[in-house]
C-alpha cells in the first residue's frame, strides 16, 4: 500500500460518519438537568440529587418526593406487591368549581401517573415483611377522599391477616372537599382499622413527611405505636397563617416543623433519608422479635393456668 492510498482510507471513515453538528441545549432541556435547593438556593444537579435519595447535599433539605421514589427507597428490590391498583374515585356529589370533580381527577392521574393520592401493598424492608402505604403529595395534594381512606384501612385489615406491621407515609393537605362528607367519614374509619390492629397487638409506624396536616393529621397520621418525621417536614392539622389570624400571636420561627414537634413530645424522632430504611428495618424486626416473645409467654401462662 502505498502512501496516497493509506491517506484515502484514513479519510474514508470521517466521510462516512457524516456528523451532524451538535445544536446547543434549548432552556427547558438545560432547566431540567438542575434543580434548585429551596432552603439553601445551591443549584443541585438533578442526577446527583436523586443518587443522594433527594436530599440537598449541602444543608440536608428533603425535597418531596413520589410513592414509586419512596418505594424504591425502603423496600427490597423486587419485593413490593402493590394491593387494590385498580381502585378509584367516583364523583359522588357531582361537584363543580372551575371544572368538574371528574375532570381534575383525569387531569391529575394524567400528570402523575397514579390513580389516586395513595399507593399499597406489602413488601420487605430489610428482609422483613411489612404492610406499606405511600401517600403522594402530586396527587390532588395527597388529600384524603373516599378511595385513600378504603385503600388504608384494607390495608390495615390484610397486615391483621397475615400478622405482619404497618407503616403507613403521610403527605397530605388533608381531606378532599370535593367529595364532602364520605371525605371526613375516612378518618373515623382508618382510626378504627388502626384500633382493631392495636387490638391484636400488630405494630403501627406513622412516617410523617412534608406537607402532612388536615384530616388526616387529625386520624391515622398520628396514631402511631412510633411516630417518626423527615427532617423540616411541616405538620399540622390548620396552617400557620390561620392559626396567627385566629389567636392574634406571632409563631415562632420553626412552629410545626418536625423538629419542633419532637421538642413538644408530639413525634418520637426524626430521622434522614438516608438512614431511614435501616431505622426501620431495626424497628420491625425488634418488635416483631418483642412480639414473638410476648406471644410465647401467655401462651405458657394459659398452659400453666389450664394445669392448675
Amino acid at each position: 500500500m502505498d502512501l496516497k492510498e493509506w491517506f484515502a482510507n484514513r479519510k474514508k471513515p470521517k466521510e462516512d460518519q457524516n456528523l451532524a453538528p451538535k445544536l446547543p441545549m434549548s432552556n427547558e432541556e438545560y432547566c431540567a438537568l438542575w434543580k434548585p435547593c429551596f432552603q439553601c438556593r445551591e443549584l443541585l444537579y438533578v442526577r446527583d440529587l436523586r443518587t443522594n435519595m433527594s436530599v440537598c447535599p449541602k444543608c440536608k433539605y428533603h425535597f418531596r418526593i413520589g410513592a414509586d421514589e419512596r418505594i424504591e427507597q425502603l423496600a427490597d428490590e423486587g419485593s413490593f406487591h402493590e394491593l387494590d391498583a385498580k381502585m378509584t374515585s367516583s364523583d359522588p356529589l357531582g361537584f363543580i368549581d372551575t371544572e368538574s370533580y371528574t375532570k381534575k381527577q383525569q387531569d391529575a392521574e394524567r400528570k402523575t401517573g397514579l390513580r389516586d393520592a395513595v399507593i399499597t401493598g406489602i413488601c420487605k424492608i430489610n428482609g422483613e415483611e411489612v404492610a406499606l402505604g405511600i401517600m403522594d403529595f402530586a396527587y390532588f395534594g395527597g388529600s384524603m377522599g373516599s378511595v385513600v381512606g378504603e385503600k388504608v384501612t384494607r390495608l390495615i385489615e390484610k397486615a391483621i391477616e397475615k400478622r405482619i406491621g404497618v407503616i403507613i407515609i403521610s403527605s397530605s393537605g388533608g381531606a378532599r372537599m370535593q367529595e364532602g362528607l364520605l371525605s371526613l367519614m375516612q378518618m373515623a374509619k382508618t382510626s378504627s382499622a388502626l384500633k382493631s390492629l392495636a387490638d391484636e397487638g400488630l405494630l403501627y409506624i406513622s412516617l410523617l413527611c412534608e406537607p402532612t396536616f388536615g384530616g388526616v393529621t387529625a386520624s391515622f397520621a398520628m396514631l402511631g405505636d412510633i411516630i417518626i418525621a423527615e427532617p423540616g417536614a411541616r405538620i399540622g392539622f390548620a396552617g400557620r397563617r390561620v392559626i396567627e389570624e385566629t389567636i392574634r400571636q406571632k409563631l415562632p420561627n420553626d412552629f410545626q416543623t418536625a423538629e419542633y414537634l419532637l421538642k413538644h413530645g408530639q413525634v418520637d424522632m426524626v430521622v434522614d433519608r438516608l438512614s431511614l430504611k435501616d431505622t426501620l428495618g431495626k424497628l420491625l424486626n425488634f418488635h416483631k422479635n418483642d412480639g414473638n416473645s410476648a406471644l410465647a409467654g401467655a401462651k405458657k401462662k394459659d398452659k400453666v393456668g389450664s394445669r392448675a
